[in-house]
């Protein structure tokens, strides 16, 4: 079935804005299924005439040309982590009981639009699309991006992929990434390794344990090293980096009456953008371990896992702020006059850093609250999409 989007240019602007969410949401777009919706939005910006669209796989960028002397770029992804029971979407009217306390206390009386990609961050893409449409002479020149496969490795990523084959697409002198902040401007983001931390053991029957090495009980001390770990809050250009370090996966045993022979404890460190990525995987496995992705395993040499053996399985780099550009303090004055909020630091990885590697400073700014995102009730309340809009649609122009 095709997927259409759009709305009646007779719609006001608060249908408009909601009819372009309503379709967007209900599109199924779990990583790897990106490309009806990513074909929609394609067929939306083609429509409009005024822009210059093209696509590299499921990631779809369009732009003006009108000769600005600076061009702004707004990023959305348009996959979902998978769904939890919370797919189709609803719209709720208020007094629901799905819509949660926290968000009615702060929004009373007000629709709430529940489901999958509702927080993160399918609003966020619904006012870019609605701008698209709409802002036809803005003060900048604009590039949209709608990105697929965010939620999963960074070697899946759309953007990442557009950036090595058309850099050309991405060029500018600023960038939004449309990440859920309640509308305010949050700086920055931590950076975040993945790796394997791997206990050896020696196999054996169960009933002669003796005759071999128990790998499981060996993560014991991988375990207590985790637990030992204090985490730091960093202060980076007046914003507070809160990192951490956990095991979010442990595997290990090939039966139930085998003395195990390895043990793997999957860790994640999230570092502040006061470390570079080099900086960071030094904490963790020492200088010279070699560890790299695709590399297979190699020994610590020092760090928090000196001596036992590494595999690297993911990898992305920290953004500093960058909240110091005249465009992000005109944007991050204006989102304060609008919601009351200062900056703050992103504490989770995103797409800042690639524009940060590029040399584009980047903030995130978007509809719905960050700590909602993936919940099984994943919601918006509707005023936040209508403030989004107000806030970029008065910046842009």
């Amino acid at each position: 079935m095709t997927v259409e989007i759009g709305f009646d240019r007779n719609a006001t602007r608060v249908e408009a804005l909601n009819a372009l969410l309503w379709q967007i949401m209900n599109e199924y777009s779990v990583s790897d299924d990106e490309g009806p919706l990513a074909d929609a939005i394609e067929t939306y910006l083609r429509n409009l005439g005024h822009l210059t669209v093209r696509r590299h796989g499921d990631t779809v960028v369009a732009s003006t040309d009108l000769g600005r002397d600076r061009r702004v770029i707004l990023a959305g992804h348009i996959d979902t982590v998978p769904v939890i029971d919370n797919f189709p979407p609803k719209w709720l009217e208020p007094g629901d009981p799905l819509i949660r306390a926290d968000v009615a206390e702060v929004h009373p009386g007000e629709r709430v639009l529940w489901g999958r990609g509702a927080t993160d961050m399918k609003p966020s893409d619904a006012v870019m699309l609605y701008l698209a449409a709409t802002l036809t002479e803005p003060k900048f020149d604009l590039t949209y991006v709608f990105y697929d496969h965010e939620e999963v490795a960074a070697p899946l990523n759309g953007l990442r992929k557009v950036v090595e084959a058309h850099p050309d697409w991405i060029q500018g002198d600023f960038a939004i990434i449309g990440e859920p902040t309640s509308c305010g401007i949050e700086g920055g983001c931590n950076g975040t390794i993945r790796f394997d931390v791997i206990c050896h053991g020696v196999a054996a029957h169960s009933a002669r344990a003796w005759m071999g090495e128990n790998a499981i009980h060996k993560a014991a001390d991988v375990l207590n090293r985790l637990n030992a770990y204090e985490p730091q809050t960093i202060t980076v250009e007046g914003l507070d980096y809160r990192e951490g370090l956990n095991a979010t996966l442990i595997s290990g045993g090939k039966g139930t009456n085998v003395i195990p022979d390895e043990c793997r404890v999957h860790v994640n460190y999230r570092f502040a953008p006061d470390k570079t990525l080099a900086e960071a995987k030094a904490l963790m496995i020492g200088v010279d371990a070699g560890a790299e992705l695709g590399n297979g395993e190699h020994v610590a040499t020092g760090g928090v896992f000196d001596g036992y053996g590494i595999e690297m399985k993911d990898e992305s780099p920290a953004a500093r702020p960058g909240m110091d550009t005249p465009l992000a303090r005109s944007l991050a004055a204006l989102a304060k006059e609008r919601t009351g909020r200062d900056p703050l630091a992103k504490l989770g990885w995103t797409d800042v850093a690639r524009f940060s590697q590029l040399g584009i400073p980047a903030v995130n700014m978007g509809a719905g609250d960050a700590l909602l995102a993936h919940k099984h009730d994943e919601q918006v309340p509707e005023s936040d999409l209508i403030r989004l809009a107000d806030i970029l649609e008065e910046w842009l122009s």
